[in-house]
């Protein structure tokens, strides 16, 4: 009898020594867990895709066996990224059409459409990516070598901001777009003679997009599944997807469903009709990895191509203050919606008048719900005036910072030295807020989340300009930054409770990075060595 006991004794305390049974114990790391003290521990122990704790390595390898043990190497790991405005089905049609990014001429654009349209027989030539900022002129095309390259067959082509289109006359007579052709919210826009330039700017695009033939359903899933792999390379694990189109929420969901899609998506759907009854019917959705609770509403254009809604002229066209994309009748019925179904709102709104407008908006209808968080998508021109107005609101602003480096070209001789004050301020943004979502706007900007940073932080491009920096006043600490991309994101998005920092009972989804953080680099392309979804690795480096 004394044996058995002695027996079981043994038994229950080698029972101990293994401790507590878990899928994955990652050990020997820096994880910055992004929890409210920041906290920087050494290792994970990870179940059925959880967190199940954090802490010193002896803690967890005396604590847990596991089926798998990971020695990290001291590499750091942090929170999944999420990019917190971003589209992945713009990016796919880009994908699919001439691709026009980084053109330095509009030579250099006729030939890169010839050599598409030479590789794919498409009944419309679409393209997209062209940039007149960073050709010998800064002003909009036109559209003579167009016609002169293609006679016949109608060509479309996308500025990288989505806010323009450079068309053909062949376009222009297929769709039936004339000097009298009008849109509001929108141009066509003429030369002195009255002949159409081929340029269409913000809600005129429509007269040609909403009849141009999509891709293929099957052509848009290869992309995209290629553009999740590209954003599991860079630790991206989330995307605030801004605007889908009723066919656009359809494909998601299905490749969602058949566990294709495993990115997480935080869909933003645009309030046409068919969107706007599924909220009035469904409610928020939340299906495996997507949830959609949020409409999307395009307040004006873009700088880049002076459609953004100026309280004053633009200073180097003293003609023209930008569009209003929807008017203002219409936003308040959005917001009623809004209301209604449960669902956020987040406004396009770059311009200071645009700003303006949409802050007294959101400040009226959160006087009922206190927390809408509904989000000023871009903030980019506030007057310095209604800061205190964003404060008082309760607007939660949603910031891409690489724009800044990327405009900053521009931006003074587009706003002046004055309004420059107000603009891509960061630092302001979140002093008055208290917390700020941070993403890329891609495909008008990179993926990559480390440029992102760069941006943020040293307010330089990749290629290190300016050297002194843009703006310096308005960068963002390292930390703000990093917890923009991950927790304050995550509560942008309703997903607070699940997502956005490594703390017990969360989601364990997280990026262990290939080398050293370090934000100081002029460029530091921290590739993610190993990029897990709910414990479950979906990128390696070996």
């Amino acid at each position: 009898m004394r044996y058995i006991l002695f027996s079981m004794v043994l038994a229950i305390g080698a029972s101990c020594m293994k401790g507590q049974s878990v899928d994955l114990v990652i050990h020997n790391a820096k994880i910055h867990t992004m929890d409210d003290r920041n906290s920087v521990v050494q290792a994970i122990a990870i179940r059925d895709g959880k967190v199940i704790e954090v802490g010193p390595d002896r803690q967890i390898m005396n604590k847990y066996s596991a089926d798998e043990f990971i020695d990290a190497k001291g590499k750091d790991i942090f929170p999944g990224f999420a990019d917190a405005h971003g589209h992945m089905m713009s990016l796919a049609r880009q994908k699919l059409s001439a691709n026009l990014v980084g053109t330095t001429s509009m030579e250099e654009l006729i030939v890169r459409v010839e050599k598409y349209s030479q590789k794919k027989e498409r009944p419309v030539i679409v393209g997209g990516g062209w940039d007149q900022s960073l050709w010998n002129t800064k002003e909009l095309p036109t559209n003579e070598l167009l016609n002169e390259k293609f006679p016949d067959k109608p060509v479309v082509l996308y500025r990288i901001d989505g806010h323009a289109i450079l068309v053909n006359d062949a376009a222009l007579k297929k769709y039936r777009i004339n000097a009298s052709s009008q849109v509001d919210g929108g141009a066509v826009l003429k030369r002195e003679d009255g002949t159409l330039t081929g340029i269409l700017l913000d809600n005129a695009i429509s007269l040609i997009s909403d009849k141009l033939p999509d891709f293929p359903d099957s052509e848009l899933t290869a992309a995209l599944l290629e553009i999740q792999q590209e954003l599991y390379g860079y630790g991206i694990t989330d995307v605030h997807e801004a605007g889908l189109t009723p066919h656009d929420f359809k494909l998601v969901r299905r490749l969602v469903k058949d566990n294709k899609l495993t990115i997480g998506i935080y869909g933003m759907l645009y309030p046409e009709k068919e969107n706007a009854d599924f909220a009035k019917k469904h409610g928020i959705l939340k299906e495996k990895n997507l949830l959609v609770r949020s409409f999307k509403v395009m307040g004006d254009g873009a700088l880049g191509s002076r459609g953004a809604l100026l309280k004053q002229p633009y200073s180097d066209d003293l003609h023209n203050h930008g569009l209003l994309t929807t008017s203002v009748d219409d936003l308040k019925r959005y917001s009623s919606l809004a209301e209604l179904t449960g669902y956020q709102l987040n406004i396009h709104a770059i311009g200071d008048s645009t700003n303006r407008l949409v802050l007294e908006l959101i400040r009226a209808f959160s006087k009922k719900n206190p927390d809408h968080r509904w989000r000023l998508e871009h903030a980019q021109v506030i007057d310095p005036k209604d800061f205190d107005l964003l404060e008082s609101s309760g607007a939660f602003p949603s910031v891409q910072p690489t724009h800044a480096v990327s405009d900053q070209r521009w931006a003074e001789s587009r706003l002046g030295k004055a309004r420059l004050r107000g603009a891509y301020a960061y630092n302001t943004l979140l002093q008055k807020a208290g917390m700020l979502a941070i993403g890329t706007d891609f495909p008008v900007e990179s993926t990559n989340p480390f440029l992102t940073i760069h941006a943020a932080v040293n307010r330089k491009n990749a290629e290190g300009d300016p050297i002194e920096g843009f703006l310096m006043e308005e960068a963002l600490t390292e930390e703000a930054c990093l917890r923009g991309m991950t927790i304050w994101a995550a509560f942008a998005s309703f997903q607070e409770a699940t997502k956005g920092s490594l703390e017990k009972g969360k989601d364990a989804t997280f990026v262990m990075l290939e080398s050293p953080f370090s934000s100081k680099a002029v460029y530091n392309p921290n590739y993610a060595n190993r990029t897990f979804v709910r414990g479950k690795q979906v990128f390696s480096m070996d």
